[in-house]
């Protein structure tokens, strides 16, 4: 995977508007149906069900959603800028070449989504799910996933840099070959032998932490 990824998303930057917010809505009420090649500015949904529609080439600025229920959806070439995410979910949901770009979504639950192709920068994940997720090129940067669950997560080439995974909850996920060095990694909750930590790369600052996992102490010289 190419280091320094910070988009996926193929995505015009002088995409229009050309589906207002009740054709949206008329869209969700069918059932899987396709919203594509289209822009969203400032738009505001508060609990509407996107019944499992496919989102491709698709804009999202400056948009709040409150109680969205993106399960099941797909998002292909997908950007989500300067949004808001409230209790949202997108269980079950594909992301396939999708960014998010300063975004607030605490407590976004991606229970057993897929994401392939996803770039997340400068947003907060905190207490988000990705839990039984199947990862495949993940580029992280400066975001906040403090008190996350990726419990049994698949991860494949996953890049991390400036994160802040404070007590994230890796139970039964690999961490091998992933490089943990320049995020903040404390107090993550491991399975008792500590097997996630396996192969993957920590500072030398964050092995020391670590050690204190195991009950014991490093001498000063």
């Amino acid at each position: 995977m190419a280091r320094r990824v910070s988009s996926f998303a193929k995505v015009p930057e002088a995409l229009g508007a050309h589906i207002d917010v009740e054709e949206l809505l008329d869209l969700f009420a069918e059932g899987d149906a396709r919203v594509g090649n289209t822009a969203f500015v400032g738009l505001e949904l508060s609990y509407e069900d996107a019944g499992s529609a496919t989102f491709d080439t698709v804009a999202f600025r400056g948009c709040t959603f409150d109680g969205v229920d993106f399960s099941g959806c797909t998002f292909r070439d997908v950007r989500f800028q300067g949004c808001r995410f409230i209790r949202c979910s997108m269980d079950r949901a594909w992301l396939n070449r999708c960014d998010m770009v300063d975004c607030s979504a605490p407590g976004l639950s991606l229970l057993q989504a897929r994401l392939a192709g996803v770039a997340v920068s400068s947003s907060d994940l905190s207490y988000a799910n990705l839990s039984e997720c199947t990862v495949d090129v993940l580029c992280m940067r400066a975001v906040r996933l403090i008190e996350a669950a990726m419990q049994r997560t698949r991860l494949k080439r996953v890049e991390l840099d400036g994160c802040d995974l404070t007590r994230i909850d890796v139970f039964g996920t690999p961490l091998a070959g992933i490089d943990l060095s320049t995020c903040e990694f404390a107090a993550p909750v491991l399975s008792s032998d500590f097997r996630e930590l396996r192969g993957a790369k920590v500072s030398v600052e964050q092995a020391l932490a670590l050690v204190g996992l195991l009950g014991v102490t490093v001498a000063d010289d």
